[in-house]
């Protein structure tokens, strides 16, 4: 045997062998989607009326700091709804720079005077934006939860209605923790206390006589370290505008405090940190508020100025710490979420899926081993060979990419069966011309496999290409026939081309044939 056909097999050996390896036994090493696998249907809204008063919420805030950073002070915003704010008292002397300060507002809001009242109400196709950016920010950030949780082909779509999301997660077990992560609202933001904390909100409102300043608000929190002579939950009066927020962050990870206790680390990106260090420069030695979802979480002092890095305590657990992490990372949820259908699907469908999917591909497969045998007689076995081993190969690189295996994955290896055939047809038939020539058998082999590379090469980059697009714009189940048909693609071109071709070298190099079976 040649030398270097030995090499093509010990090639075709290894990698049958580490495909093998990576799918077997298939029950432990084979990825399920929900359709075969059992798993957890979630249909959710998302509240976008709470992106729109989010934002009006925000610029009715901005506008109160600019007013009395501009010497307006005097003058009192009040928020009307979801969509308006009102300004009141403002001089009419100084209506000239009131005006001026509402020059990138009023690109938002129409504004409406009378008499030293004014009413700025949000413009209606800014109120569809929103909405619509609010669910489509939901959407991608429950895919980055949904992929932190390591949930295999998951689908993430919208459903019926526009502001309705469609979730699927196979093989969850742990349905509450699943639930309770994609909520989390986990709208992070770093508040400076003025005072607290107090036993109870009361309180709170009587040390301002009952007359909170519309920049402050109450927050409840914590009691940290279990202070004698304070309830569980506690109450601050903390700056209304936050020093940074959330979409500040660069990273959060879980960590330990200082009492090696579990806690949450955070890292602030380059423009909140430099927001960040001169604010704690400018409040050394006053508290600061970690507040996450609207609840004081720790109230730590500023002893020195503080840039990138922080950490958020509480009586989290590990598992507490982590979600939280994970969270975090992902990005807070541009709005609340409400459950309006939860379904769990047994496995027991999918046992019945699986067995329909694999007798399908086993009874396809039989029936183009017969064809192939009778009308290619004993090179036939040879395309059999590939095909058989094609599977194996697709088999076993999805085990390594960590690929589902779904009902339309099973779509995607009886494709790949039908794309073997073809391949093996163009280059059998090639063959066949070229013998029909009077050429000898090795260069009529060696012809028809280098005649037909190119035209093999064609049509499975242009089925990647179709593929490609699929996984780009399909949801889960599609992706899933995308990836199946993506890699059954890269493993035919390989068991087509190299692995037919070194079967034939390997019959042809151990006598003379003067005349091939086909």
């Amino acid at each position: 045997m040649a030398k270097n056909l030995r090499w093509k097999l010990l090639i075709i050996l290894g990698v049958v062998a580490l495909s093998v390896f990576a799918f077997y036994p298939p029950d432990q090493k084979v990825r399920l989607g929900l359709d075969l696998k059992g798993g957890v249907q979630l249909v959710m809204r998302v509240q976008t009326e709470d992106a729109v008063r989010i934002e009006t919420e925000t610029t009715a805030d901005r506008l109160r700091e600019q007013l009395k950073t501009s010497g307006l002070a005097a003058s009192t915003v009040t928020l009307v709804n979801t969509t308006e704010f009102r300004v009141d008292g403002v001089p009419p002397d100084q209506d000239p720079a009131f005006r001026g300060l509402l020059t990138d507002i009023e690109l938002t809001y129409s504004r409406s005077s009378n008499a030293g009242s004014h009413t700025l109400t949000m413009r209606p196709n800014i109120a569809i934006q929103l909405r619509e950016e609010a669910v489509n920010q939901a959407l991608q950030t429950i895919d980055r939860r949904v992929n932190e949780l390591g949930v295999a082909e998951p689908v993430i779509a919208r459903h019926t209605q526009d502001d309705q999301i469609l979730v699927q997660l196979p093989g969850v077990t742990d349905v509450a923790r699943a639930k309770e992560i994609i909520k989390s609202t986990a709208i992070l933001e770093l508040k400076l206390v003025e005072q607290g904390p107090f036993s109870d909100e009361a309180q709170a409102r009587q040390a301002y006589s009952n007359n909170l300043p519309p920049d402050l608000q109450i927050i409840p929190g914590n009691s940290e370290g279990g202070v004698q002579g304070m309830p569980a939950t506690v109450y601050y009066v903390v700056r209304r505008v936050p020093a940074v927020t959330g979409r500040d962050l660069r990273n959060a990870r879980p960590s330990l405090d200082e009492n090696n206790r579990p806690a949450v680390g955070f890292s602030l990106n380059s423009e909140g940190a430099t927001r960040f260090g001169n604010f704690t420069q400018a409040n050394i030695n006053r508290q600061l508020a970690i507040v996450l979802d609207n609840r004081v979480f720790s109230a730590p002092n500023i002893n020195s100025r503080i840039d990138a890095d922080g950490i958020i305590q509480g009586s989290f657990t590990n598992q507490e710490s982590s979600d939280l992490s994970l969270v975090l990372r992902s990005g807070a949820l541009p709005a609340t979420l409400t459950y309006l259908e939860e379904r769990t699907v047994g496995p027991t469908l999918g046992a019945e899926s699986i067995r329909a999917g694999v007798t399908a591909a086993i009874g396809g497969l039989l029936l183009v081993m017969i064809f192939m045998v009778f009308y290619y007689k004993l090179s036939g076995f040879n395309a059999v060979a590939s095909i058989v081993i094609n599977l194996i190969v697709l088999l076993g690189l999805m085990s390594y990419l960590g690929a589902a295996m779904t009902l339309p994955g099973i779509a995607g290896f009886i494709l790949t069966i039908g794309m073997g055939v073809d391949s093996n047809v163009l280059i059998f038939e090639r063959i066949k011309e070229e013998l029909a020539t009077a050429k000898g058998v090795k260069q009529a082999v060696a012809a028809g496999f280098d005649r037909v590379f190119l035209t093999i090469l064609d049509t499975h980059v242009a089925s990647l290409i179709a593929a490609a697009f699929l996984f780009q714009f399909g949801t889960g189940s599609i992706r899933g026939f995308a990836t199946t048909l993506t890699i059954g693609l890269l493993s035919n071109v390989f068991t087509a081309v190299f692995v037919s071709r070194t079967l034939f070298e390997l019959v042809l190099s151990r006598r003379q044939v003067t005349k091939l079976s086909i």
